[in-house]
């Protein structure tokens, strides 16, 4: 049986009780962190005695890690049992994550948002709920394309842009394109001063 590390055991802990939020449950999730953290492919009967889950709960979860396509299989040498690793690094982690929550969450509520925009307002009122929801789909479309772009780079460059942070925004000053907040009021841009004249 692996003992795990205060410091192990600590991420994976973490990491369970994370998974809930980001659409994967609690055991799925501490299953995958060890997988992650461990120096070499680990089989399904070690990862049960290191968490303490049953040997089909570890089987149901590693089905489930590989429907995300978030660990993938190994076979040794000499041994039957079938080991696990993780399928990529951490950015391959956070995007097939993001890939999943997409397909399940936001898709949904897009082809939702558009059947709606398709229909002909009965009302004022219904004219301005699809105003409201045009804004919204087209900032979803917006985001998930950018993310469509970003998700086809490589680690090392999405790094880089990410690195390059604040001097995007002042790249879109220079250029023109980026716009600031509500201008000032016109009195206090023109004289330059707000205090009480003399």
């Amino acid at each position: 049986m692996t003992t795990l590390s205060p410091l192990a055991h600590s991420f994976v802990s973490h990491f369970g009780e994370m998974g809930s939020r980001w659409g994967i449950n609690r055991t799925v999730g501490q299953i995958y962190a060890l997988i992650y953290v461990s120096a070499l492919p680990i089989h399904a009967d070690e990862m049960a005695e290191t968490l303490g889950f049953s040997r089909s709960n570890v089987s149901m979860g590693l089905k489930e890690l590989q429907a995300w396509r978030l660990v993938r299989l190994r076979h040794m040498p000499g041994d039957r049992r079938e080991y696990f690793e993780p399928s990529g690094d951490a950015w391959d982690t956070f995007r097939r994550l993001a890939e999943e929550r997409r397909r399940r969450e936001i898709e949904p509520t897009l082809s939702m948002l558009r059947d709606a925009l398709l229909q002909e307002p009965a009302s004022p009122e219904d004219a301005h709920a699809q105003a409201r929801m045009r804004e919204m789909r087209d900032l979803i479309e917006q985001l998930t394309q950018w993310f469509d772009e970003v998700s086809h780079m490589d680690a090392q460059t999405l790094s880089k842009l990410m690195k390059m942070g604040a001097k995007v925004g002042k790249l879109l000053d220079f250029t023109g394109i980026a716009k600031r907040g509500a201008a000032k009021p016109a009195s206090t841009a023109s004289t330059g001063h707000t205090g009480t004249e003399g």
